[in-house]
């Protein structure tokens, strides 16, 4: 793509992922929408940079705990809750559908149920929880919006997309991801990760377990109970990976 296609897609991500205004204009092609993908994870720093700095301003005024829950509160009204909804909506499906079309019609439901609350409570308290326990906890808050963005962009590469097509917003972003993009993205998460020395081992060996761990699992769960993936389910993809590689972070840092 030419370069101002690129820049366009970058902003198209910025929008799609956050609240943040987009700053130039957009020329919007189904095309550019799928290839905005591409830019999840720098997406994922730029609000990383954003945490880590928020966490450092207030760090001095309030304890971790407080500092923590502050941030987190940020990142859900940055962000529109947009992957933590994905998650409720996933849980929710697959805990109270029993077949592929009750599963995807409890999905495009916007009311959250039993399942997807508790989900969504115990993912929060959790991911709080991990980064109370890491350390340095600003390095936690930088690097994991970036790593855990690259977990759907290996879902999109290697299943297939599953919901109908004319009443999903993320079916032109979700619609296939060529392998070129792919790496492109993941040679930006490492050089992000080899970046942060003296933390580079654990942070690169961290990413690819966590990344890995969730493909395959989460993969296979939504093979089996869906046929594939959808646009909530890739969301959910970046709570668990962020998730687990917090878990990791926490023990081997």
């Amino acid at each position: 793509m030419p370069a101002n296609q690129e820049w366009q897609a970058f902003w198209l991500a910025v929008g799609f992922l956050t609240r943040i205004p987009m700053l130039v204009r957009i020329d919007y092609t189904p095309q550019l929408m799928n290839q905005c993908s591409v830019y999840f994870p720098v997406v994922g720093l730029l609000l990383g940079v954003l945490y880590a700095t928020l966490y450092a301003v207030i760090a001095p005024f309030w304890s971790p705990l407080v500092c923590l829950i502050l941030v987190i509160s940020f990142h859900l009204w940055i962000t529109g809750a947009f992957h933590e909804d994905g998650l409720a909506d996933s849980i929710d499906a697959l805990g109270g559908g029993y077949t592929v079309e009750a599963r995807l019609r409890i999905m495009k439901d916007s009311r959250i149920g039993t399942y997807g609350t508790v989900a969504l409570v115990m993912a929060l308290l959790l991911k709080v929880a991990l980064l109370s326990e890491s350390s340095p906890i600003w390095l936690a808050l930088l690097i994991a919006p970036c790593v855990a963005r690259l977990t759907p962009l290996m879902l999109m590469r290697f299943m297939r997309y599953v919901s109908d097509p004319d009443s999903s917003k993320s079916k032109p972003v979700a619609d296939g991801f060529s392998t070129e993009r792919l790496v492109c993205a993941s040679v930006f998460v490492l050089l992000m990760c080899g970046l942060l020395t003296p933390w580079a081992p654990a942070l690169i060996l961290s990413s690819a377990v966590s990344i890995g761990l969730v493909g395959l699992l989460w993969g296979r769960q939504l093979k089996r109970d869906l046929g594939g993936y959808t646009g909530d389910a890739l969301g959910a993809s970046v709570i668990f990976t962020e998730l687990t590689l917090l878990a990791l972070l926490a023990a081997w840092l």
